[in-house]
């Protein structure tokens, strides 16, 4: 019994690697079999390693100018 629920849980926690794949623009099922074939650790590992690829140009200078503007809010508060 012990055995099915550890199949289980395996089958439900090599998901979460494989959404973060897909959330960062990587194949899903691709991730699903890695996690499922050899640990959803090590896949989950990798992934995070991962650069996003639906990271644009534009979304990373809109970062830039929000941190920019944080700064200059916090140095004019203190």
């Amino acid at each position: 019994m012990f055995f099915w629920i550890g199949v289980v849980l395996w089958i439900i926690l090599a998901l979460w690697p494989a959404y973060v794949a897909k959330r960062k623009g990587y194949s899903f099922i691709l991730f699903l079999l890695l996690s499922w074939l050899i640990s959803w650790l090590i896949a989950l590992i990798v992934v995070y390693l991962l650069k996003d690829r639906n990271e644009t140009p534009q979304s990373k200078a809109a970062d830039r100018a929000a941190e920019k503007a944080l700064e200059k809010e916090e140095k004019g508060q203190n």
